[in-house]
């Protein structure tokens, strides 16, 4: 017999999280426990290299609602939570990090406040981020602040992935040709009615963050470079000052020549070169970016390939180990 499909599905993206696993488990089975309504939990295994897998193996054995995707390598945060958007069935599907600093218990909230207005977005916003690192705050900011004023204003400050959606939004993001799209912006940008539920965001409870300052640095370029035509505008008014000085230096050279007052020297000439140099060479690596988000488009290799999924195999293959005749074949997401 079919098995009922879930009002909720809370989807969890998950790399090398073994220290915190345990606790998060307990927290959000709790809250979901007490919803009173059926739910299902898509815990996205990114590739984990720790104890990660086992973690989950054993959590499922005592948890039904859980649901276990395992992905065949790394592929980053933002293509495993797709993977686990696209594969959920709830009625509305909510997603969290595993590091508790969204706290589980918001979740329902979350959701009573998209049924009460009839909504189909739900962010979780965090109003209050002290217990971050000041360097964590400013660079959080100064994203914030740059994908506002460069790819639309629509987007929520301070919010970040912990969020709910309705199945249509699911769904519309399922259309979507992008192959791999930054989540927070192009939610917003799809413009269903949304409400935002601010929290106070807590400390880490267990283990290391996976979001280093290059991780974070290539969200940011990710944001911008994928989403907004402006670093190309950016490059090209570039090129139109570059213009603009040389015209004026060659106007500077002409009267100075027709007055007699020319002097060899190097310094100028070091300065207008080297001037020109770096915006030809500025111009050129933000459209090799674009020339490389295109190359990889056209190359729609999918971002992540799923290994297993417990949902329908039953029991998922050993970690880094090879897949049981019963195993569905690997399938690719966008």
């Amino acid at each position: 017999m079919a098995r009922p499909e879930p009002a909720l599905s809370v989807v969890v993206p998950i790399f090398n999280e073994e220290a915190v696993l345990p606790l998060f488990a307990v927290r959000l089975r709790a809250t979901l426990d007490e919803l009173g309504e059926a739910y299902e939990v898509v815990a996205v295994d990114d590739g984990s290299t720790d104890a990660t897998p086992a973690v989950l193996a054993g959590l499922r054995r005592g948890w039904p609602q859980l649901r276990v995707i395992r992905l065949r390598r790394n592929s980053g945060h933002q293509a495993a939570l797709t993977a686990g958007l696209f594969r959920a069935r709830g009625a509305y599907v909510a997603s969290i990090d595993a590091d508790l600093q969204d706290p589980p218990e918001l979740i329902p909230e979350l959701l009573r406040t998209a049924r009460a207005g009839g909504l189909d977005i739900v962010y979780g916003v965090r109003n209050d981020r002290s217990t971050d690192p000041p360097f964590k705050r400013w660079t959080a900011g100064l994203y914030y602040r740059l994908v506002r004023r460069l790819v639309a204003d629509t987007v929520p400050a301070q919010a970040g992935d912990f969020r709910l959606l309705s199945r249509a939004t699911v769904e519309a993001l399922r259309e979507l040709p992008e192959r791999a799209p930054v989540l927070r912006l192009v939610v917003p940008w799809l413009g269903f009615p949304s409400a935002e539920v601010g929290y106070a965001r807590a400390e880490r409870a267990a283990g290391r963050t996976k979001y280093s300052l290059s991780r974070m640095v290539r969200l940011a370029a990710d944001s911008v470079i994928n989403f907004s035509p402006v670093p190309l505008r950016l490059a090209t008014w570039l090129g139109v000052c570059g213009v603009l000085l040389c015209g004026v230096l060659v106007i500077i050279a002409i009267v100075a020549y027709l007055r007699d007052s020319t002097v060899a020297g190097w310094a100028s000439l070091y300065v207008v070169v080297l001037f020109l140099g770096a915006v030809q060479l500025l111009c050129l690596g933000l459209l090799g970016e674009y020339v490389a988000r295109i190359f990889g488009a056209v190359q729609g290799r999918p971002s992540y390939f799923v290994s297993a999924d417990s949902d329908d195999a039953g029991e998922l293959p050993p970690a880094g180990g090879g897949r049981p005749a019963t195993a569905p074949e690997p399938r690719a997401g966008r």
